[in-house]
């Protein structure tokens, strides 16, 4: 019996070296870590089971029957954060660099499926130079396996990807379509195709950095939400973010005890708005004091910064946050911004998170770029998530909310349960000064009628009572109550219960 258990500690312990000593070495010299220390900082001290340690490759070509390293590139198993429960897959690049394997991808799919079966999310740690070449169209089905376990999983657990290494060609896909994608600077990449390919197709010389690193995806492409300093800092801000989460769409919302009251008021939000129309503010703060404590986890921070989306807590229960921002092109809604905001929206209505809207905006951003660009359907994306979104929905208007970008930022129109504006709010078709050049164009001649007939136009729509006077604005609300109205509101709106018609499934603009 003794010996029975020394030949398993050996096995044990030969599987979590990995690709061995010298390759772990090498891994850290890259300021890396290893895949087993990565799951060490992102869940619960000694909370981590792991399943399938002893699986070996099947692969017999090209004199791999000679090679078996238990594991097969990735540990996966399940721990908890925060005594809650996860499943965890965390690709091993010391082992044949983390490429994927038709074991490797079983490994990766059993914790999918067992994820959704008792309803937990899934966090998956990528650092793989892709496919195993000499398994060939096995790897290649292994990865469309995965791929379809990401597609049966949203909407039902949470999935979230951190790329903390390479992650190219195919393998690119499933995070893709994960619900959201942290990265770490300067050692973890993704693209499609490398840059020799780039090189040697179109003549473009270009780094992997500047290809598909962490600054580029969350800046310019938003394919990334959060870019951190390293493995360290990404994986404790993982450990943060989940606590916003519920396990699954069949869970409630997670609690969070906290001492600051429901009906704080704060005093500053009184003077938040400028005196000028044309001076902006910062949206931020606004969130910050009404959110708990002013923790907000801003997701996208880098990457469309006209509008604002992330998770604070009111009340201990998390909400999601969508906020114009003033301080970027004025909070004009454009194509980046729409995307943005929709797919959040989306996700907070498919894991029965409500949202809490800030609204300060001016328009759609005008020009040929965003027309051509298509403005007009990526527009709609935002609009239509918001009009699908069954979810509590409560709304303030702080100062402009002008033409169809009033509709689309969750108007009561677009079933808004609780729409509040401070007295500071603009709800009209446009800007007086645009009304009138159109209204009165006979007159644009006379500079003292124009003059006038704005400020009779300012008179009659720069204020929120003509849409509060239609049943469009639920309440006028002092801007220092701000918290303790969605507070209540959110009270109210706890057992909300909205059905949209019977469908397979929407055919939203994408």
């Amino acid at each position: 019996m003794l010996a029975i258990l020394q030949k398993l500690e050996e096995k044990r312990a030969a599987a979590r070296l990995g690709g061995g000593e010298k390759r772990i070495e090498a891994q850290h010299k890259k300021g890396k870590l290893t895949a087993r220390e990565r799951i060490e900082v992102l869940v619960d001290n000694g909370s981590f089971e792991e399943l399938d340690m002893y699986v070996e490759h099947n692969c017999t070509d090209f004199g791999m029957e000679q090679e078996h390293i238990p594991g097969d590139g990735v540990v996966t198993g399940s721990g908890t954060i925060n005594g809650r429960l996860v499943f965890v897959f965390s690709q091993d690049f010391t082992v044949y660099g983390g490429a994927l394997s038709e074991r490797h991808a079983q490994k990766i799919c059993k914790i999918m499926d067992m994820a959704m079966k008792v309803g937990a999310p899934v966090i998956g740690l990528n650092d793989s130079g892709g496919a195993r070449i000499q398994e060939g169209v096995a790897s290649l089905g292994g990865y469309a396996e995965v791929f379809q376990r990401n597609i049966l999983a949203s909407g039902v657990v949470p999935q979230i990807s951190v790329i903390m290494g390479p992650c190219a060609g195919g393998a690119v896909y499933s995070p893709a379509m994960t619900d959201f994608i942290f990265m770490v600077k300067d050692s973890s990449f993704m693209f499609v195709t490398g840059p020799d390919v780039v090189k040697t197709v179109t003549n473009e010389v270009v780094t992997q950095e500047e290809l598909g690193g962490a600054v580029t995806h969350t800046t310019k492409t938003s394919v990334a939400d959060n870019a951190f300093e390293n493995d360290i800092e990404a994986l404790l801000s993982v450990r943060e973010f989940v606590d916003f989460l519920p396990l699954s769409n069949r869970h409630e919302l997670p609690t969070r005890p906290t001492d600051d009251p429901w009906d704080r008021t704060e005093a500053s939000l009184d003077t938040l708005i400028p005196d000028s129309a044309t001076k902006p503010y910062d949206m931020k703060e606004l969130i910050a004091k009404v959110v708990d404590e002013g923790d907000f986890f801003e997701v996208q921070p880098n990457h469309a910064g006209n509008i604002i989306i992330g998770f604070g807590r009111i009340e201990g229960r998390p909400v999601g946050i969508v906020a114009n921002q003033p301080l970027v092109l004025a909070g004009c809604l454009d194509i980046a911004s729409s995307k943005k905001a929709a797919r959040f929206v989306r996700f907070c209505d498919a894991f029965d998170i409500p949202i809490v809207t800030f609204v300060d905006v001016p328009g759609f951003l005008p020009g040929t770029a965003q027309e051509h660009n298509g403005i007009i359907k990526h527009g709609a994306k935002l609009l239509f998530a918001y009009g699908e979104a069954t979810v509590p929905k409560i709304t303030v208007i702080t100062r402009k909310a002008y033409g169809g970008a009033y509709d689309v930022m969750a108007s009561k129109h677009l079933r808004g349960d609780l729409n509040y504006a401070w007295p500071t709010a603009e709800i009209a078709v446009m800007g007086a000064k645009g009304a009138v050049e159109i209204i009165f164009r006979k007159d644009m001649n006379d500079p003292e009628k124009i003059a006038q007939r704005t400020k009779e136009y300012e008179d009659r729509f720069a204020n929120p009572f003509v849409a509060a006077s239609k049943g469009f604005i639920d309440e006028v609300i002092m801007p220092h109550s701000t918290r303790r109205r969605i507070a209540l509101g959110l009270r109210k709106l706890k057992n909300k219960s909205l059905e949209n018609p019977w469908k397979k499934h929407d055919n939203i603009p994408l």
